[in-house]
């Protein structure tokens, strides 16, 4: 991958007041002004100042709760009307529960987050990017059912059946005992249906996935089971040398890496290293990614426009 340094460029980011989403959004301030969008303004005013206070670092917030459609409809409403020059978006927003929640709209919490929210705002903007410009999603390998780690950490891959069902809480039976793996199985599902099916719908854009490994510390980490929080903490010293492990600010530069690509690039799935992987046999499936974006739309398609 080539990457550009252009610094009058804008990059969006959201999620970025923690974790993976912090350390991209101080990566990408090397590349141009920022853009970060989250939760809370306390937290995103932080994170603001961190960049701002960096030789030439530019960086700009927009509050926006991803868990509710008004809401992220508004703000990217709000990003637009700013007009900067953007070269790409990065999807990083989401949770990992393992209680139960309902969105503003009524929705499963997790799957309206992770799914819902960063499809709404994607397909937002759409409109206000420029020709070339990177939209990547920060995906995970917990969606295929035939991954070892995932396997191993209590994951049974997405379980899709239908957008409105997970919207219910409604999962393919046989999954997790483990309360919210299937929900956050299943989002992550929705993101890289996504990225594969834009790729293949709009031509003038790049749309990439990335899995950034198991981060010790971050949201899927703490939720694990409980042998392998044990097990992470006693190793995370030496996740960057363990296979499919990683580390907030080397998953932060491999996301960069790709956001910031212009070779063209586009409907790829990269793993913690920057390297090609491929999808769950599911959702590598055409007719299936597809499904999947049609139903989202559907659903999106019920919250009236303000």
């Amino acid at each position: 991958m080539n990457k550009t340094t252009n610094t009058t460029q804008a990059w969006i980011i959201t999620g970025p007041t923690s974790g993976i989403g912090r350390r991209t959004a101080l990566e990408l301030a090397k590349h141009g002004t920022v853009v970060l969008v989250g939760r809370s303004p306390d937290k995103l005013s932080g994170v603001k100042a961190e960049i701002n206070a960096l030789p030439g670092g530019r960086a700009l917030s927009v509050i926006c709760d991803f868990a509710d459609i008004r809401s992220v409809r508004r703000a990217a409403e709000e990003i637009a009307r700013l007009k900067l020059p953007i070269a790409g978006l990065a999807n990083n927003a989401g949770i990992m529960s393992t209680r139960d929640g309902r969105s503003a709209q009524g929705w499963d919490l997790a799957f309206a987050t992770n799914h819902l929210g960063p499809f709404a705002f994607t397909e937002a903007l759409i409109p206000h990017l420029p020709d070339g410009a990177n939209v990547v999603f920060t995906c995970s390998g917990v969606e295929d059912p035939k991954r070892k780690p995932a396997v191993a950490s209590g994951f049974r891959g997405g379980r899709y059946i239908s957008a409105e069902a997970s919207s219910r809480g409604e999962w393919e039976p046989g999954g997790s005992k483990m309360s919210g793996f299937d929900a956050y199985a299943t989002s992550k599902q929705g993101n890289l249906a996504t990225v594969l099916s834009f790729a293949r719908e709009f031509k003038h854009l790049r749309f990439n996935a990335v899995e950034p490994g198991f981060n010790p510390g971050t949201g899927l980490g703490r939720d694990a089971n409980a042998i392998l929080q044990v097990v992470s903490k006693a190793l995370s010293p030496l996740a960057p040398f363990i296979k499919y492990w990683s580390t907030p600010k080397r998953a932060a530069r491999v996301i960069t890496k790709v956001l910031t690509d212009s070779s063209g690039a586009t409907g790829v799935y990269y793993d913690e290293n920057g390297k090609p992987m491929l999808a769950s046999e599911q959702v590598r499936a055409p007719g299936f990614s597809d499904r999947f974006v049609a139903e989202t739309r559907k659903l999106l398609a019920t919250v009236p426009q303000e």
